[in-house]
């Protein structure tokens, strides 16, 4: 029987092991440490900004930045229609009203074009998401953004070390949220970021973070605050993993290419690449098959779950969801139901790849 290939793993090596064990027999385990500040300080390095915070997750960063924002009942934030719900969760947090738009059909990041037509005298902020590893187009959106006057929060959960013309995401727009969920680019387990190059942005959501308790007076807390720090050992496994991500980033790359290289000539198949300005981490290898609808996508799916080897539907369009409103997004909602994501872990060979690719060639019906 063939060995299973599932659809994502961790990159663990010797270092991600020496680092979190120091952290162990340090006695820091929790939520203070040598890591934690080490692995804020390297990453906002990583991204080109002044400030990173640690997270205990994505989500939370996202619901942080937006509480920093003040961000509240009553407020409208525009998303893309397609991403992961904890995009529009965090808004919800807040009290804010979820704003679904479309996306572009080139990139399936969410479009300029959509988000200006989506704004209203309650419109707040922007949150782009750079889906799959692919950087959004933000000049066009920071340019609406400023027209406007609206904040601009990166969602970089899937994007770390993409770039927007040769600039890294993180620094794109007034702050970025990253996820180090474990099958992300990076990870350390659970755990988030916020990168930004305001002061008092930054200091604002470390002050919430921490139960809001005042740095002149222990135990006093002045407000509601939260507790979404990340501990000390995942900060390790963190910095780790941070001191490897171009190797990590680059098998991406190569793994996306090898698939290319086998699927170019299947003309009832396409591939999500880059934009020419973008340059994409692939952190999802992302096909979709022309004429499919959604129960053709997912039985094609379970064929290649027969053959052993794992695979994940796009997202639903948010809107799509019981608690949010619904949209036409045409783009989103037809991508949606023919998309599938393959295995694309790094560690991957392409022996590997050329498995995976001949048992989906055999398996579709163009």
């Amino acid at each position: 029987m063939p060995e299973f290939i599932p659809i994502s793993k961790p990159s663990i090596t010797q270092k991600e092991v020496e680092y979190v064990s120091d952290a162990v027999q340090s006695g820091w385990v929790s939520s203070l440490g040598k890591y934690i500040n080490l692995f804020e300080r390297e990453f906002a390095k990583y991204c080109g900004t002044k400030y990173a915070i640690t997270t205990s997750s994505g989500t939370t960063a996202l619901h942080l930045a937006l509480l920093s924002l003040n961000i509240k009942p009553g407020d409208e934030i525009i998303i893309p229609d397609l991403t992961f719900v904890a995009t529009a969760n965090a808004v919800a947090y807040t009290g804010a009203t979820v704003v679904t738009v479309d996306v572009d059909k080139s990139d399936y990041c969410i479009s300029p074009k959509a988000i200006e037509a989506a704004i209203s005298k309650k419109t707040k902020a922007i949150i782009p998401v750079h889906l799959y590893g692919h950087p959004s187009h933000m000049s066009a959106i920071n340019s609406i953004a400023k027209k406007h006057n609206l904040f601009v929060i990166e969602d970089a959960a899937q994007g770390h070390g993409a770039e927007f013309n040769g600039k890294k995401a993180g620094g794109l727009g007034d702050c970025a949220i990253f996820s180090f969920y474990g099958n992300k680019v990076m990870t350390s387990g659970e755990g988030g970021m916020i990168t930004t190059d305001d002061i008092g942005l930054y200091e604002r959501m470390k002050h919430l973070r921490d139960h809001a308790m005042s740095n002149k007076k222990r135990y006093w807390h002045d407000e509601i605050g939260f507790n979404y720090r990340m501990t000390n050992l995942q900060a390790a496994l963190g910095v780790a993993q941070l001191e490897r991500i171009g190797e990590l980033i680059q098998q991406k790359i190569d793994i996306f290419n090898w698939y290319q290289d086998e699927l170019k000539d299947i003309s009832c198949l396409k591939m999500h690449g880059q934009a020419e300005w973008a340059k994409s981490v692939h952190w999802a290898i992302c096909v979709e098959v022309d004429g499919y609808n959604e129960n053709q996508r997912n039985q094609l799916m379970t064929s290649l779950r027969d053959k052993r080897i794992d695979s994940r539907p796009y997202f639903y369009p948010v809107s799509d969801m019981p608690m949010y409103s619904t949209s036409h997004t045409p783009v989103a909602h037809h991508v949606s139901k023919q998309g599938i994501c393959l295995p694309s872990y790094s560690g991957l060979s392409i022996q590997d790849i050329k498995r995976i690719c001949n048992e989906l060639i055999g398996l579709i019906r163009c």
